[in-house]
């Protein structure tokens, strides 16, 4: 259990930042820069689901806000942190499981059947509940660039970046739930104001 006594340390007026490992990187490293997306996606989520009234959404984005910090945790504990020399959870290691990716596609699947296949782009709004979830999926996709940066220089758990993506894919979809099933959706009309 983390215990929170005091809010400021100190430790990262150098610019740095501490790991689960006790390593330290620059606040501004692809790691912490991911770990910082995620933590906006996560925010973003809860402006979200303070706007939207139906307890079983906003139940789901409690779940996924969980699961962010988790997906934070995995992300501050780099591979071979704690002797761990795999994407393995362990009782030290923190790590996003496929069984969290599951239970997101299975959301997605199950939002995804009330609405009607699209015929156009969307615009990001429609009511104030899902343009705010529409920025929380955008800023999930700022979080899941930040987190292949990441991978294209050090290892990142695979299971953490299918969640990533899935998430924003989530988002969309309970956007169009939250307008009306799709229905008050604002479809992009290409060229309109030429």
């Amino acid at each position: 259990m983390v215990k929170l006594n005091k809010i400021y340390t100190r430790t990262g007026d150098d610019g740095t930042t501490g790991l689960v490992d006790g390593s330290r990187r620059t606040k501004h490293s692809l790691r912490i820069a991911a770990i910082g997306e995620v933590d906006e996606a996560n925010s973003a989520i809860g402006v979200a689901a303070a706007a939207i009234a139906q307890d079983s959404l906003c139940a789901a984005l409690f779940r996924i806000q969980n699961d962010l910090f988790d997906l934070g945790a995995d992300l501050a504990t780099p591979l071979g942190a704690l002797g761990g020399d795999n994407f393995a959870p362990s009782e030290m290691v923190l790590r996003i499981v496929p069984s969290q990716v599951d239970w997101l596609e299975q959301q997605i699947d199950e939002l995804n059947e009330r609405l009607e296949p699209l015929t156009s782009f969307i615009l990001p709004g429609g009511s104030a509940a899902a343009g705010h979830t529409h920025l929380a999926r955008a800023i999930a996709r700022r979080a899941e660039r930040a987190v292949t940066a990441l991978a294209e220089a050090e290892p990142v758990n695979p299971a953490a970046s299918a969640y990533i993506n899935r998430l924003s894919d989530y988002l969309f979809v309970l956007a169009r739930v939250l307008n009306d099933d799709g229905r008050a959706d604002v479809k992009w009309v290409p060229g309109a104001s030429r």
